[in-house]
């Protein structure tokens, strides 16, 4: 992978991070900070999915 590649590829997760962040904060009734904790894991996790899926598909 190259610089541009990375670049892209970090600025597509902090992308879906972002969006998954704010849907989660929209969804939710209390924010306390272990349950911002957990939201920012997840949606985390769900971009790092969403990524992957992305290139798969890309991939064929």
């Amino acid at each position: 992978m190259d610089r541009r590649t990375t670049l892209l590829a970090a600025t597509e997760f902090l992308a879906w991070w972002a969006a998954l962040a704010v849907l989660w904060l929209i969804l939710v009734t209390t924010v306390d900070t272990r349950e911002l904790a957990v939201g920012a894991g997840v949606a985390g996790v769900a971009a790092l999915a969403a990524v992957a899926a992305r290139r798969a598909v890309a991939g064929r």
